[in-house]
């Protein structure tokens, strides 16, 4: 069992998580399943728990192998790489070609030429009450979403405004926020091991003051199911994870950092950071914060139609529709979505900075194993 303290939010989630994970390997085995639920989950939780199970297992029964090296791809990548400078795409492109595009509308997961995974498709994923509970959440933060956006330059395309349209609904507010109970700011991550001196981890703006813990109470159901998630998908990551936040949560309380260590103790995602965005289009694009070898998962939820999930190094274009969660590394993939409608997405990542910072090693590629 882990070592996390049963008063802190993480408790629960890995209690949830394992209940996935147990349930998903029935699944995927074919047998009867005979998992108790856990006493201290409830009745709703269980139940989308039990849902997300099944929609791993048909995914993981539905492997799609590319004729791609994920580690040479990477090898070839610029370590900053934004996805969005044509020479460069252009170069890879001659580099990796790739076949006629294809269009996955299935639970699947698409492999490398290794067997390494390099995303999972998790159409219909999300339940419809954490999909509500998502929705009214964005909708709490909208004053944060509002002064989330830039007059910078559109090569800021994140926060420019460009980017971004009202919604018919009234309470719902375009923006995009980073919520972290304990990273570094933007540009102070260190490479390396940092010195005894140097810069040291901080709650993120959006977090600081009374209105932070509400926040991310708000946000528990889903850092829940999106943390049993990716038990399932990279469960060398998913432990890392773990054990970064309790050291970040050790080294919060040394030092007597009230806020950061409350911020911990209510903050239920493996994922050290999420991104909460609404109505925002997005463009082809890679993440260079990501890791490699990692994952990031984002779930899509909200009032849109025709949604579709466009993954141009792969040629694959997922069907992006309401509850859909998808799994890779935004370091890898280069990807982008059009849609109409409002959408909201919750973007749950990790900092490797973070897992550096207090000694966390770097876990490898996660691997297909195969169904029996």
């Amino acid at each position: 069992m882990t070592a996390v303290l049963a008063d802190c939010a993480l408790y629960t989630t890995c209690i949830a998580s394992e209940f996935v994970e147990q349930l998903f390997d029935c699944n995927v085995a074919g047998k009867a399943q005979s998992i108790l639920p856990p006493l201290t989950i409830d009745v709703p939780t269980m139940l989308a728990c039990q849902h997300l199970a099944r929609v791993l297992a048909d995914a993981y029964s539905n492997p799609i192998q590319l004729d791609l090296d994920m580690i040479r791809y990477n090898e070839a990548l610029h370590k900053r790489s934004t996805g969005m400078v044509a020479t460069h795409e252009d170069s890879l492109l001659e580099k990796f070609p790739h076949g006629p595009e294809h269009l996955l509308e299935k639970p699947s997961v698409i492999l490398d030429s290794a067997g390494h995974i390099i995303l999972w498709y998790l159409p219909d994923a999300i339940s419809p009450w954490i999909q509500a509970g998502m929705e009214d959440a964005t909708i709490g933060m909208g004053s944060l979403l509002m002064k989330s956006m830039t007059s910078g330059l559109d090569t800021q395309w994140r926060t420019f405004p460009g980017n971004f349209h009202a919604s018919d609904r009234r309470q719902l507010t375009p923006g995009c926020i980073n919520l972290a109970p304990c990273w570094f700011m933007q540009g102070w991550e260190p490479h390396g091991l940092p010195p005894a001196d140097g810069f040291t981890p901080k709650v993120s703006a959006a977090l600081k003051g009374k209105g932070g813990p509400e926040i991310i109470i708000s946000m528990q159901c889903a850092a829940l199911l999106a943390s049993a998630a990716l038990r399932v998908m990279h469960p060398k990551l998913y432990w890392a994870s773990v054990t970064t936040h309790i050291k970040l949560a050790q080294w919060a309380v040394e030092r007597g950092l009230s806020d950061m260590s409350t911020c911990l103790q209510f903050w239920a995602s493996v994922f050290n950071c999420a991104a909460v965005i609404c109505n925002r289009q997005c463009p082809l694009h890679r993440d260079p914060s990501s890791t490699p070898e990692g994952f990031d998962v984002m779930s899509s939820v909200g009032h849109y139609c025709n949604g579709l999930m466009t993954l141009s190094n792969l040629s694959i274009r997922l069907q992006n529709n309401l509850g859909a969660m998808v799994g890779c590394s935004g370091h890898f993939v280069r990807h982008g979505v059009t849609y109409t409608g409002d959408r909201i997405v919750w973007a749950w990542f990790i900092r490797d900075s973070l897992q550096n910072f207090v000694g966390t090693p770097r876990p490898s590629y996660a691997t297909y194993m195969g169904v029996d």
